[in-house]
């Protein structure tokens, strides 16, 4: 048995440093991702109500029409708008509501930001606005200022866990707005 270690040592050699290799660059991990554990808070959801770690969140849904009316409820402390209503939520119809309703929007797996929504001559699809990387964005306007936020995914990498960790800084600006 000796001699075969001996004679394959070089073998377990890259074999144990392969191992060590490809552990290290595991991309999809999220170190140190705390839970948001502020103020309980009131989200209103365009569209599917995403999945989050946090108990303290509760999601009410709006709709796209009760934005363009201005009719949703005051308790909202922030509205996410998902994707498969960007292309409706960027007509300039609504850019007033984004910008004039002293409301919090977040644009949950927008690649594009902000922009598309509250500029009137910009829609979604036509949007040369690209940023790599980003998987939400958030808006804000109170009087002539305009706030916004940029979240990207640890690593770039697509995945529950990255996703969840976004959801957390969010609603941490939130809380802190």
């Amino acid at each position: 048995m000796d001699s075969w270690l001996l004679r394959n040592r070089n073998l377990m050699i890259v074999l144990l440093l392969t191992f060590i290799i490809l552990t290290a660059c595991n991309k999809d991990e999220v170190k140190d991702s705390p839970l948001y554990e502020g103020e309980e808070l009131t989200i209103g959801v365009v569209g599917e109500e995403p999945k989050v770690r946090e108990k303290n969140i509760e999601f009410k849904n709006v709709t796209l029409k009760d934005l363009k009316e201005e009719k949703f409820p005051s308790e909202l402390d922030a509205i996410f708008i998902m994707k498969e209503n960007f292309t409706e939520a960027s007509k300039a119809s609504f850019a007033k509501v984004y910008k004039e309703s002293g409301m919090l929007f977040f644009f949950i797996e927008s690649e594009k930001s902000y922009i598309p929504f509250v500029d009137e001559e910009t829609d979604y699809e036509s949007s040369s606005v690209n940023k790599p990387g980003n998987y939400a964005s958030g808006y804000y306007r109170t009087g002539d200022e305009g706030t916004y936020w940029d979240y990207g995914l640890y690593n770039d990498a697509v995945n529950e866990t990255n996703i969840l960790d976004v959801y957390s800084r969010i609603f941490k600006t939130i809380d802190e707005n």
